[in-house]
């Protein structure tokens, strides 16, 4: 990385919990966090890129209206604490372009709800954090706002499509983000950047508000894609969360109400556990791996109840197939008439008896309504299956991704791409799908956390899926294996509170 004066200071890397506490004692002011927060992004963004849009003025504004409700003796989890949000959220007045050039222009009028709900309870906006274009893509780039870097190694990418939210946080420009997740933009990221994130059970969170530019910011429910927290600690991923949760006031709003069950366990003793490191349809690199093995060999002594294959787990090859064609049907749904045109001739001519994994996508892609009706009754039975496997397992853990973070790989056609894992070389699209598809296409919730390091010293996370509707097994489990082995552990040229980086 390039040499470069780095500012911090005592709140460059403390907790949003911290924050919070610190403010209500008065020790720092909401102003004095925004103003040292910007000023470390000043000074350390240039080698990452993670921040493109910078929202200072109306930022320090918000924090000046977080130090009068702290006066009047308001107290809050969110009050007075600076963050980010990803850039395909709305935010009044600032670029939304989900990296499409000619969106360059675009200014949303109304804010997202999620975001107008961080800002009702006192958090204090930074800026928008950069993406692929589309969010179409496990890294994060685009013509507009350029290339964002790994923090632990500038040559290699952060993750997508949240890429940007998970630089920003493991380089300590505020506590919490915000992002969304398919295909593991949430935890893909988390994983890469070794931070902690959570994919909401599905619809759990309403996504009004992040919408592709020019489109009305209606309310609607998801097929498979989520909106949620990120943080640098399992307990802000919680508070983040409670933030943002529950239905949207326009519509599920008017008659239902959040009420989302305890955790399962509230000591490692306590929990019941699957881990699973290797995947049917596709190999797991071996520091990956090996990672697990040693989080399961730990959990073991703390008195959980480690199990490493199970009859009652769903068939992952069945369900990563169907995943395959229901994520392509969504992703294509939007693409401009030329561009499916093309993937149609493709699989016009799509060999029947071809199984791959890419055959898989492209027949999802033209899939009629009859045929997504079939796909989402057989999501139906992986749903059931999954019910019944938790009715002896509080959780599944297993891998995000198969590789850590990867060398930066522009090339324009991604299922020409391909990862190095264990010195093979893999396709690209198959592999950054495999462990995603696991929790997204039933819609369970799954908290990412950060659980070792491989040896070049790129980090390492697992998620951990739950049972619908119980998300706060998932974060307490996270906050357990937190609170026992470690969790977060800054990227060693950002990690001063001064000096270079």
């Amino acid at each position: 990385m390039r040499e470069t004066v780095v500012h911090g200071s005592q709140w460059t890397y403390a907790s949003a919990a911290e924050l919070a506490q610190a403010l209500g004692a008065s020790k720092v002011s909401a102003v004095e966090l925004a103003r040292d927060a910007i000023e470390r992004i000043e000074s350390a963004d240039a080698a990452l890129n993670a921040i493109c849009v910078k929202t200072y003025e109306s930022a320090l504004a918000q924090a000046a209206d977080a130090d009068a409700r702290l006066a009047r003796g308001e107290r809050g989890p969110l009050l007075g604490v600076p963050m980010t949000i990803k850039e395909s959220f709305n935010l009044t007045g600032a670029p939304t372009t989900w990296g499409f050039p000619e969106a360059r222009e675009y200014r949303p009028t109304e804010d997202a709800l999620i975001v107008s709900r961080v800002k009702a309870a006192g958090a204090v906006v930074l800026g928008k954090t950069n993406v692929p274009v589309g969010l179409d893509d496990g890294q994060s780039y685009n013509a507009i706002y350029g290339v964002t870097n790994n923090p632990y190694d500038p040559q290699r990418t952060p993750g997508g499509s949240s890429g940007g939210s998970a630089a920003a946080l493991a380089a300590g420009f505020g506590p919490l983000s915000l992002g969304s997740d398919i295909g593991g933009s949430l935890r893909v990221p988390a994983h890469f950047c070794g931070i902690f994130a959570h994919k909401p059970t599905l619809n759990l969170v309403p996504g009004r508000g992040q919408t592709p530019p020019f489109l009305p910011a209606l309310p609607y429910l998801d097929d498979l894609a989520v909106v949620g927290p990120m943080a640098r600690a399992a307990d802000d991923l919680l508070a983040l969360l409670e933030a943002i949760a529950g239905p949207d006031e326009l519509v599920d709003g008017v008659g239902y109400r959040l009420a989302l069950p305890p955790p399962r366990a509230m000591k490692l003793a306590e929990a019941r556990v699957l881990v699973l490191a290797r995947h049917p349809l596709g190999p797991t690199d071996e520091s990956v791996a090996a990672a697990i093995e040693a989080l399961a060999a730990e959990l073991e002594k703390a008195g959980a109840s480690v199990s490493r294959a199970s009859p009652l787990l769903p068939d992952l090859d069945a369900a990563t197939r169907l995943y395959m064609r229901m994520v392509a049907a969504i992703s294509c749904a939007f693409m401009p008439q030329e561009a499916f045109l093309r993937i149609a001739a493709f699989a016009h001519v799509l060999d029947p008896a071809d199984s791959s994994l890419a055959a898989e996508r492209l027949r999802g892609a033209t899939r009629s309504f009859r045929g997504w009706i079939a796909d989402a009754a057989r999501r139906g039975g992986v749903r059931a299956s999954w019910r019944a496997f938790y009715r002896e397992f509080d959780a599944l853990i297993c891998p995000i991704s198969p590789t850590a973070a990867f060398p930066h790989d522009h090339e324009p056609d991604h299922e020409r791409r391909r990862l190095i894992v264990n010195g093979a070389e893999q396709p690209y699209v198959d592999l950054l799908l495999l462990w995603p598809g696991v929790a997204t296409l039933p819609g369970l919730p799954a908290t990412t956390v950060p659980v070792g390091r491989t040896p070049e010293g790129l980090p390492i996370g697992v998620q951990i899926v739950g049972p619908w509707l119980e998300d706060r097994t998932t974060l307490e489990l996270a906050r357990l294996i937190e609170q026992e082995f470690g969790g977060f552990v800054p990227p060693p040229a950002f990690a001063g509170t001064g000096g270079e980086a």
